[in-house]
């Protein structure tokens, strides 16, 4: 009979140290995330922002003279991510390719001009930034327009400042409740204890006593819990990179580093916290409150 009640306390505790390894996992899994998804937004909304084309078009009796010397001028420019140089027979091809007709054999001649597409860095996709760059480019007398979306730059900038703030809003409050949901799990492991460390008390055992070995049990299981965490979101990272590899997803490699080590320290810690409050909250109860 009481080899019996042995093991079901047995699977019992079993049961509750998975439970909080689990709970541990999946919430430091899912802020791990939102970390790694923090620290990654500004590349991606920086690499959404210099897709924006700035077109330069030239004059019909600009030459490769002209050409050249635009070309030496957006090596050396600090606006510029990169540039390129769109001929008019190229531009003319790609029309037939979108509309699906050659227009010149209407028009006997090419009216389409030699241009330069250019995609600008991020710090300068905004109305302003695009603005100084056309004033500077409109200073060379052989470049006929100048052309980009000013409404789609409005557009990014507005929604990017939008989802940054929100993306704030919803880190603090999903630090609160992962916080909250490991405090939970620690408490519940805790409380299945609760008339031992009472029982410990009676005895003689001081306070700090009694705790240590709950604070070592919870540290080793919000260890196992941050450990599996950071191999999982290490996994998710290499299939991200290995299927997406224009995201570039380890191009900032100190700060993914940092967001493992921070998913680490806060198994540890938020599990070190839990247990000694959930500890301290059972031996300041009296023996009767236990039931």
């Amino acid at each position: 009979m009481a080899s019996n009640f042995d093991k079901f306390q047995k699977r019992r505790v079993i049961t509750s140290y998975f439970s909080v390894v689990l709970s541990v996992f999946l919430v430091l899994f899912l802020l791990g995330l939102l970390g790694l998804f923090v620290i990654n937004s500004k590349r991606l909304s920086d690499n959404f922002k210099e897709d924006i084309v700035m077109t330069v078009f030239f004059k019909s009796d600009a030459n490769d003279t002209v050409f050249k010397a635009f070309d030496a001028e957006m090596k050396t420019a600090k606006f510029a991510k990169d540039y390129k140089f769109v001929s008019k027979e190229a531009a003319a091809k790609e029309h037939e390719k979108v509309f699906g007709e050659n227009f010149m054999q209407f028009l006997g001649a090419n009216p389409l001009q030699n241009s330069y597409d250019i995609h600008l860095k991020a710090e300068y996709v905004t109305n302003p930034g695009f603005s100084k760059v056309e004033r500077k480019l409109r200073q060379n007398p052989m470049v006929a327009d100048i052309v980009y979306d000013k409404q789609l730059i409005t557009l990014v900038n507005d929604n990017v400042q939008r989802i940054s703030m929100w993306i704030l809003i919803i880190s603090g409050l999903f630090a609160f409740i992962s916080v909250l949901l490991i405090n939970s799990s620690m408490r519940l492991s805790i409380y299945a204890n609760r008339f031992i460390i009472k029982t410990m008390q009676m005895v003689g055992a001081t306070k700090s006593f009694i705790r240590k070995p709950f604070i070592k049990q919870s540290i080793i299981l919000g260890l196992i819990g941050s450990v599996l965490a950071i191999l999982a979101l290490i996994g998710l990272l290499f299939y991200i990179n290995i299927n997406y590899p224009t995201m570039a997803i380890f191009s900032d490699i100190e700060l993914t580093i940092g967001v493992l080590l921070l998913v680490l320290l806060l198994g540890v810690l938020i599990t070190w916290i839990s247990t000694y409050f959930a500890t301290q909250r059972f031996l300041n109860l009296r023996t009767d409150d236990l039931y």
